[in-house]
C-alpha cells in the first residue's frame, strides 16, 4: 500500500487537534465523554455513509484521528468494543433492522458494549464454548453459563455473546452469535476480578436463563463461528499505530527515568533503550505496510506477537532502570491506601498480561504455523 498523508489529511489533523484540545479536559466521566465524542461525530469514522450519526473518514484520516487521539492524553475508551468490534461485525453480517438499532446509539456515545468469547475453559481455545442458548416457547433465547476476562462488562448496557445453540455439537459448529441486553437482574451476574495492577476492567459474567430476543441473533443460528471469526480480524488494524503512539509515551517516560538514575551510564541499558526504539519504528512501518490489506492470514498474529512482546520488554526495562527504587511504592503505605503504583510499575506489571490476552503467544505462533506456512496441524490430545 502506497501510504503518504495528502494535505486534506493534515487540514483533518488540525481539526482533530483543536476539537481534543478543546474538549479533552480530564473532568469527564468514561460515559459522558463516550456521549461528548458523539455529538461532534467522532464516533465510528471508519463506518460507511449509512445514516447512523456518525462522520465518515478516508483510511489515512483515520490513523490522523487515532494518532492525534493517543498524542491529546483524552481519557480511556469505554464505547471502544462496540464500536471498533460490535459495528463492524453488523456492517458485514447484521440485517438492516439489527444495524439501524445498535448502530446509532453506538455513534452517539449512548450505549456501551462488552464482548461475552472467553469462559474458564475455553479462553485461547474458543471452539471449546460451553456457554448455552436454548429456545424458550416465546421464541427468545435462554442463556446460561459462565463467561471471563469480560472486559468493561460491570460498564456494559449490551454483550454480545458466543453461545452453543446445539448442545450435542462438535467444536466450533453449532454456535450462535447473540446480542444480550445486560440489565437483568437475577439473570446476569458481574463480578470483577482484580488484577495485580490493583484495578478491576476484567469480569467474570454468569448467565442463569438471561434473554436474548430471536432477532437479535447476527448471522442466523448455528453460524456463530463464522461471525465470530470474522470480529476478530476487526481487532487490529488503526487502533494498533494509536496503540503505538502510547507505546512511545511510555518509552520517553522510561527514558527520562533511565536518565533521572543514571541508568543510561551503562552501555547494556543503552543499547536496550535504543532497540526498544528501533522495534516500536520498524512495527509503526510494518503497520502502515499492511494496514488497509486483506487476505493475509497471519498479518494480524504477527503483529501480535511483535508488540506484546516488545511491551512485555519494556515493562521489564522500566524496572531495570529504577534499581532498587522499583520496589517501593509512591507513596507511604495507608490502611486507606494499601496499593499504591506508579505508571511504570503499572506498565510492567499489566504488560505480564500482553502475551496472553487477545490469543495468547502460543496460539498466534500455530495460526502462523497452519495457515500461512502450511504445516501440519497439531495433533489433537497433545499435551
Amino acid at each position: 500500500m502506497d501510504f503518504a498523508f495528502a494535505a486534506e489529511d493534515e487540514a483533518f489533523r488540525g481539526e482533530a487537534r483543536e476539537w481534543l484540545a478543546g474538549h479533552a479536559d480530564g473532568t469527564q466521566d468514561r460515559r459522558t465523554w463516550e456521549r461528548t465524542l458523539g455529538k461532534s461525530g467522532w464516533i465510528g469514522i471508519g463506518w460507511p455513509e449509512g445514516g447512523y450519526g456518525n462522520r465518515t473518514a478516508t483510511l489515512t484520516q483515520q490513523v490522523v484521528w487515532a494518532e492525534e487521539y493517543a498524542r491529546s492524553g483524552a481519557p480511556a475508551r469505554s464505547g471502544h468494543i462496540g464500536e471498533k468490534l460490535l459495528a463492524p461485525t453488523l456492517l458485514a453480517h447484521g440485517t438492516d433492522e439489527q444495524k439501524a438499532r445498535f448502530l446509532p446509539p453506538v455513534a452517539a456515545g449512548e450505549e456501551l458494549w462488552c464482548q461475552g468469547y472467553s469462559e474458564p475453559g475455553a479462553g485461547s481455545d474458543l471452539a471449546g464454548v460451553r456457554t448455552k442458548a436454548a429456545r424458550a416457547g416465546d421464541g427468545t433465547y435462554r442463556i446460561s453459563g459462565q463467561k471471563i476476562w469480560t472486559s468493561l462488562a460491570h460498564e456494559a448496557d449490551w454483550c454480545f455473546v458466543l453461545a452453543r445453540t446445539d448442545p450435542d455439537s462438535p467444536r466450533h459448529h453449532g454456535l450462535t452469535f447473540l446480542l444480550v441486553p445486560m440489565d437483568q437482574p437475577g439473570s446476569i451476574e458481574v463480578r470483577p476480578i482484580r488484577q495485580m495492577t490493583g484495578t478491576s476492567e476484567f469480569n467474570e459474567v454468569f448467565f442463569d436463563g438471561a434473554q436474548a430476543r430471536a432477532d437479535h441473533v447476527v448471522g442466523g443460528e448455528g453460524n456463530g463461528w463464522r461471525v465470530a471469526m470474522s470480529l476478530l480480524g476487526f481487532e487490529r488494524g488503526v487502533s494498533t499505530l494509536a496503540q503505538q503512539i502510547g507505546f512511545a509515551q511510555e518509552l520517553t517516560q522510561v527514558v527520562q527515568a533511565a536518565v533521572r538514575t543514571d541508568a543510561v551510564a551503562d552501555p547494556v541499558v543503552r543499547a536496550l533503550l535504543v532497540r526498544q526504539w528501533a522495534e516500536l519504528r520498524v512495527m509503526r512501518w510494518n503497520a502502515l505496510r499492511t494496514l488497509g490489506g486483506s487476505g493475509d492470514a497471519g498479518a494480524s498474529s504477527a503483529a501480535k506477537l511483535l508488540w506484546a512482546g516488545w511491551h512485555q520488554r519494556l515493562g521489564e526495562l522500566a524496572m531495570l532502570v529504577r534499581g532498587e527504587r522499583a520496589t517501593v511504592g509512591p507513596g507511604e503505605w495507608s490502611a486507606s491506601s494499601p496499593y499504591e503504583l506508579d505508571a511504570l510499575q503499572q506498565l510492567f506489571l499489566f504488560s505480564r498480561a500482553d502475551t496472553i490476552y487477545g490469543g495468547s503467544d502460543q496460539v498466534q505462533r500455530t495460526i502462523i504455523a497452519e495457515r500461512v506456512l502450511g504445516l501440519p496441524r497439531e495433533p489433537k490430545g497433545v499435551v
